[in-house]
């Protein structure tokens, strides 16, 4: 039997994959979450076998808590869910410490494949990702920074915008140096924010680093 620790930010969202795996043959759900802090306050009490870890968790930088939960729980299987394709993403989530990662656009019948992967000791990556992979490795096409770029849904422009936040600019330096006004500026901002699903400056600039985005 998995027994399953369900995380998600969104609390219709958290309830609704807490219905849909309760019918799942094999598994039961003993704890939900919907904060890092939740989660990790639970994990003691309900003695999971799984984690389903949402990467966009309030509270503290969900990837930070992948290490925190192999230290401490080194039974415990953990599987990833969010919405960023690009692969040095993923990587990432496996060098902290993810046994699976799958996107929250899957279906629930992989959902329930993926629990049940990595509960039996298996690495698991969701189908669409893995397909994505192998049609870039048999195009011979680059996994650069450009296709970072448009893996995250970025425009050019929110690119350079980008860049120039992480250099340290103010919005005001950035309108000056593109020749555009400030709140321009910020919409871009706050597209690239969304877009990333990065709660703050620093854990926007963390992501961009980790994928390749800035330049050297």
């Amino acid at each position: 039997m998995i027994r399953l620790l369900l995380s998600d930010g969104h609390s219709p969202t958290r309830e609704a994959l807490r219905l849909g795996l309760a019918a799942a043959p094999g598994l039961a759900v003993v704890g939900e979450a919907g904060t890092g802090d939740e989660l990790l306050a639970q994990l003691s009490a309900a003695t999971p076998t799984v984690v389903l870890l949402d990467l966009n968790l309030p509270g503290p930088d969900a990837l930070a808590l992948l290490p925190a939960l192999r230290g401490q729980y080194p039974l415990l299987r953990v599987l990833a869910r969010g919405e960023l394709t690009n692969e040095n993403y993923v990587a990432r989530a496996f060098d902290l410490g993810a046994h699976g990662y799958i996107l929250k656009s899957a279906q629930p019948t992989e959902l329930v494949h993926g629990l049940g992967t990595v509960a039996s000791g298996r690495p698991f990556l969701c189908s669409a990702i893995g397909l994505a992979l192998l049609a870039r490795y048999y195009s011979g096409a680059p996994a650069d920074g450009d296709a970072a770029r448009v893996a995250l849904g970025l425009s050019k422009r929110e690119m350079e915008v980008l860049c120039l936040v992480a250099a340290g600019l103010t919005n005001a330096e950035i309108a000056l140096k593109l020749f555009t006004s400030k709140r321009t500026v910020e919409t871009h901002r706050q597209n690239i924010m969304d877009k990333t699903q990065s709660r703050n400056t620093a854990a926007l600039i963390r992501l961009a680093a980790s994928q390749g985005l800035l330049p050297e």
